[in-house]
């Protein structure tokens, strides 16, 4: 390990020095690296150098050439590395997690100041900065495969905060995300977005079409809940009731729709009002002849029914 870190040069290093945050110079240490892995060399620091912030070929990382390894990320560590008295406390680098001294925002920024163009404006006023989630909150840095960024455990970082997603995603009828088919960043921004809700696209029909297509339409007849917002009807992130349908049909249905005039009875909670059940909210219930809810093309599609 000593020899891929000799491998960079770190000559250029020597004698520079940055301002702390009072103004005062602050020294990078003088072998770069290896001074930190005399000390802490355990498996979790030595795993940096399966990734891409450890790997020398990486001309923009933290161990490219002439970068400043370590110190790019966790600042200075001079006065770490350097003699103290005894009983004297030794001066702190920039830690990263919930156990560390420094801000959030001091935390974030060090990671921002490669990342900027990443995370994009948005980051700044999303809520996940405003909440001061860190990165490592949800990035592991020091790992050969970061969670989040796995499609089949990306789920469980984001369900360490969002406990009332999680819930939801474990009923009945919900989205293929334990089955390793889908994750959040296939809905969410995570990064934040202009959205509130930090989706993927500009609302929250756009967000569903991109894998729903073939409800996008237009429609010669148009089902006015379906072309406002697909969560009118359905549950996002999981529901009971089958097509994660947030009420059952005919319920679901005379939300909007009235009985009158209709040849069916009245159905709520309680089930349904009348001992002869009507053959109108059996089945499909409303769907057995209202079969494109969606809308419909059909020239003579104007109730949905063809």
């Amino acid at each position: 390990m000593k020899l891929l870190i000799q491998a960079v040069s770190f000559a250029a290093l020597l004698g520079l020095a940055a301002l702390s945050a009072n103004g005062q110079e602050v020294e990078y240490s003088r072998k770069g690296a290896d001074t930190c892995i005399a000390c802490h060399g355990d498996a979790e620091i030595l795993s940096l150098f399966h990734t891409k912030h450890g790997a020398p070929s990486n001309s923009n990382g933290p161990f490219g050439d002439g970068q400043l390894q370590c110190e790019a990320c966790h600042g200075p560590g001079g006065p770490h590395t350097g003699r103290i008295r005894r009983g004297q406390e030794r001066p702190s680098v920039i830690r990263f997690g919930p156990d560390s001294a420094a801000p959030i925002a001091e935390q974030n920024g060090m990671c921002l100041t490669c990342h900027n163009n990443n995370v994009g404006f948005s980051w700044h006023t999303g809520a996940h900065p405003s909440d001061e989630v860190a990165c490592v909150d949800c990035h592991d840095l020091h790992t050969s495969t970061d969670a989040v960024r796995q499609t089949s455990t990306q789920p469980d970082v984001c369900f360490g905060c969002h406990q009332m997603q999680r819930t939801e995603t474990q009923k009945a009828f919900s989205h293929p995300i334990f089955e390793g088919k889908m994750d959040c960043m296939g809905c969410h921004n995570m990064h934040g977005d202009t959205v509130a809700t930090q989706l993927a696209r500009l609302n929250v029909n756009d967000t569903c079409h991109q894998c729903h297509a073939e409800k996008r339409g237009p429609y010669l007849w148009e089902h006015a809940p379906v072309s406002e917002d697909c969560t009118l009807c359905h549950a996002p992130h999981g529901s009971n009731h089958p097509g994660m349908l947030t009420k059952r049909v005919p319920l679901l249905c005379q939300g909007c729709h009235s009985q009158s005039g209709h040849p069916s009875v009245a159905y709520d909670a309680g089930g349904l009002a009348s001992d002869t059940p009507s053959r109108f909210l059996l089945g499909q219930s409303c769907a057995n002849c209202h079969t494109q809810v969606h809308g419909s093309n059909h020239p003579s599609g104007s109730k949905l029914m063809r």
